[in-house]
């Protein structure tokens, strides 16, 4: 199967995930709004109901993150996986991406335990390589540092996701010695791999681009429709600031900058979403097509793994514990 034909097949994983995300907002939007009607009414503290309810929202759609979406991100890299090493894909496609997660990870711990592992396992080998800048030293240390760690943490993602699904390949494997292997197949074929940060990258800063603008406009365009609005939090900020024996900043004060500022927010989140739920996925099956490729190719050795344990202590934890 093609990469197209495995992204057409798995975006119902997609979709769901869209509905998902957006039923999120949402609830985090009502609950944010209601507090700060609640609290303008009642003691002239709308800010304050503002915050009390976006904090909230935000717990109340952790939770429901933490028990449903990782279905939506589990099982499509479980069925990407699967039409990569058979070269098909069954009817149902979500069903069957259901079942092989349930059937992988008994509980939701077990799927959060082992996916902690993979990330535990490269953001430690990530920080060798951001480390370079910080000794450097002094702010362009401080800078470079940062932005080599933004890198990492994007290629991360994708490791992540990759060394995921070769522990649904390695289903005679225990999910534990799935993941060392996966980490193992980056550092036997790291150069090899590493090819794919121009797409991963490349795709990154298009959507960005081509999505995130439209939704920058339109955002400001609904919001500037409402200046009173912006002008009740701008006299909350500058009262609590008042308060504080301090003063804000001229630019702030004026609505049609809060409204700006407001839809900058609300567009990187949706471009955020967007780009998350159906340009990522298609970046994921190119990377993780070469990923599975070469790992098939040469399957790690134990003497290999022990090379990776060197230069990651969780790595090496996880090892001694799965007795290798």
């Amino acid at each position: 199967m093609t990469n197209k034909q495995i992204y057409s097949k798995t975006i119902v994983f997609s979709v769901r995930k869209l509905f998902f995300s957006l039923i999120c907002i949402l609830v985090v939007a009502a609950l944010a709004v209601g507090g700060f009607a609640i609290l303008e009414k009642t003691s002239d503290n709308g800010l304050i109901g503002l915050g009390i309810g976006a904090v909230l929202g935000i717990i109340i759609v952790a939770i429901l993150a933490h028990f449903l979406a990782y279905t939506y991100q589990a099982g499509q890299i479980a069925m990407m996986t699967k039409a990569l090493t058979e070269g098909e894909l069954p009817e149902d496609v979500y069903g069957e991406g259901k079942r092989m997660v349930k059937e992988r990870f008994l509980t939701v711990v077990g799927f959060y335990a082992v996916t902690n592992a993979i990330k535990g396992i490269f953001n430690q080998l990530g920080k060798l390589l951001s480390g370079a800048g910080e000794a450097i030293g002094g702010d362009t240390g401080r800078g470079i540092a940062d932005a080599i760690n933004f890198g990492i943490q994007v290629v991360i993602g994708f490791l992540s996701d990759c060394c995921l699904g070769w522990v649904f390949y390695r289903k005679d494997k225990s999910a534990f010695r799935a993941t060392l292997e996966g980490a193992g197949i980056f550092f036997k074929n790291g150069k090899a791999l590493i090819r794919n940060l121009g797409r991963i990258f490349g795709m990154g800063i298009a959507s960005f681009v081509i999505i995130g603008g439209p939704l920058l406009g339109v955002s400001y365009l609904i919001f500037s429709r409402f200046p009173d609005m912006f002008q009740k939090v701008i006299n909350e900020i500058v009262q609590i600031a008042e308060k504080n024996g301090s003063t804000v900043n001229a630019w702030f004060t004026q609505p049609n900058n809060m409204a700006l500022i407001a839809a900058a927010i609300l567009a990187i989140i949706l471009w955020s979403i967007i780009h998350s739920t159906f340009i990522r996925p298609f970046v994921l099956v190119g990377v993780l097509r070469n990923f599975m490729e070469a790992g098939i190719a040469h399957v790690p050795t134990d003497s290999e793994l022990d090379e990776v344990a060197k230069k990651s202590r969780k790595f090496a934890d996880l090892q001694k514990k799965e007795g290798i």
